[in-house]
């Protein structure tokens, strides 16, 4: 089955969102771990966000590209200026799910609300994936949380391990 554009994109906006909310959740969980600093966690959570959403988004638009010309048959229909876009707004919205509780809960409660909600979005993300591609959307959202769960509780657990390091 030849992918289509709307494949293309629909494989470029959950990227985006699954891999921003477990980095930025990783990421903002391992300095609450090591520093007391909420500003200085905020700071970096944002900064995090920025640099990850714009590699994510170059990294899927030369990756698109190469596609592109490699195709000698010129039948690969997907933009890769689009798609490089919504990788890139798709992580930098998602990215800032696990950050808004930094900015509204006092540490370490933060921590704890960012893990929460960034969870919460990967079962919603999977839910939507599963309504989108028609198949069950509470197993969908399940698989999302679960994979993408997993992830996070490892980049969580290392950041921990290394507080004792």
């Amino acid at each position: 089955m030849a992918s289509t554009i709307e494949d293309d994109y629909l494989r470029s906006s959950l990227f985006g969102v699954e891999d921003a909310l477990v980095s930025t959740t990783g990421v903002i969980v391992g300095l609450i771990v090591a520093s007391p600093n909420k500003e200085f966690i905020l700071l970096a959570a944002l900064i995090t966000i920025a640099v990850e959403a714009s590699s994510m988004g170059a990294g899927e638009f030369l990756a698109e590209r190469a596609v592109h010309q490699l195709d000698k048959d010129n039948l690969t229909t997907s933009n890769f200026v689009a798609g490089g876009f919504i990788m890139l707004v798709s992580y930098l919205l998602a990215g800032l799910i696990p950050t808004l509780p930094i900015m509204f809960f006092p540490l370490p409660l933060a921590g704890f609300i960012s893990v929460i909600f960034a969870f919460i979005g990967l079962f919603a993300l999977g839910f939507v994936k599963g309504k989108i591609v028609k198949v069950n959307r509470t197993r969908s959202g399940l698989e999302m949380l679960f994979v993408g769960g997993i992830a996070a509780i490892i980049g969580i657990t290392v950041g921990l391990l290394l507080k004792t390091v």
